[in-house]
């Protein structure tokens, strides 16, 4: 993650361990960190252990559309099924986006039916549009709660969840040494260079990139980061070879250096496809896969 204004941010991340189950943490200037967990992978078939099922992106709620806005302090339940929330779901991959009037000092994400976490999904302190992925426990009936600390507008897409294994298309998780797949400010060619350009798309052939990342892989880990010359209003990454689903993966509406972690399906050929509303330099990370 970035935050070369120093303002309060926040990323999601998917870490392998290291020695002991230790994760590092490496800053380049000073800063105080918080970190929180909302789960684990462990081996396959061991017990209670979920598969990852991928999703083409949907949007599960616009409140801007449906419900309006949640108010100061308060908690909107958001409602399992329907045609983003499969019922057999135990936990979600989610991207939830806020649109505030102003300054927002935090919204929780937190399954239904228990108690709200002293924990934080993402922080949007100078009150614009901020974007943050998240893995959720599903709750009560599959819902789950969000809690604002102000009142803000809300987005909320899904690119899969975790399900017993054993149904078709279950996938286990593989973690890999972060790798960068490609950064658009290096030379021009197939992961490096021109930028991005307003209103375009481009793919992406991971496998093909030197991240070390197999053919079988259906959904890669990632972290995107956009290095806008402007205002930004938004980018999507999606399946290549699919339609351009109504979702976001992150968003600058400032014109700041955002990143946001993503789940994304593998497309035709292991290709993941990049949509960007304005121009902007591209960085893309992998730090795991998900394959059979």
């Amino acid at each position: 993650m970035n935050s070369l204004d120093g303002r309060i941010k926040a990323n999601a991340a998917i870490v392998g361990l290291g020695a002991g189950g230790a994760v590092s943490i490496y800053v380049t200037e000073t800063a105080h960190v918080i970190l929180d967990v909302n789960g684990y992978f462990v081996p396959t078939g061991t017990a209670g252990a979920l598969a990852f099922y991928p999703v083409t992106p949907c949007r599960v709620i616009d409140t801007r559309n449906t419900g309006g806005i949640i108010p100061a302090t308060g908690t909107r339940r958001i409602a399992g099924g329907g045609s983003c929330l499969p019922a057999q779901a135990q936990a979600y991959s989610l991207n939830i986006t806020v649109v505030p009037p102003g300054p927002l000092g935090f919204i929780t994400l937190f399954p239904d039916g228990s108690t709200r976490p002293l924990a934080s999904t993402l922080n949007a302190v100078t009150g614009t549009v901020v974007a943050n992925a998240a893995i959720l426990q599903a709750g009560t009936a599959g819902a789950f709660n969000a809690y604002a600390t102000e009142q803000t507008q809300m987005i909320i897409d899904l690119n899969g969840y975790f399900a017993p294994p054993g149904a078709a298309g279950a996938l286990a998780f593989y973690p890999l040494q972060p790798c960068r797949v490609f950064d658009t400010r290096n030379a021009v060619g197939a992961f490096g260079g021109p930028a991005l350009v307003r209103d375009s798309v481009r793919d992406f052939a991971v496998p093909a990139s030197s991240c070390n990342v197999p053919a079988t892989a259906q959904a890669y880990v990632t972290n995107a980061t956009v290095v806008p010359s402007g205002v930004f209003g938004f980018l999507t990454m999606f399946p290549g070879g699919q339609a351009q689903p109504v979702v976001s993966t992150l968003n600058a509406i400032d014109g700041a250096l955002t990143s946001n972690a993503a789940i994304v399906p593998a497309g035709t050929n292991g290709v993941i496809r990049v949509y960007t509303s304005d121009a902007t330099h591209m960085l893309l990370d992998v730090s795991g896969y998900f394959a059979p």
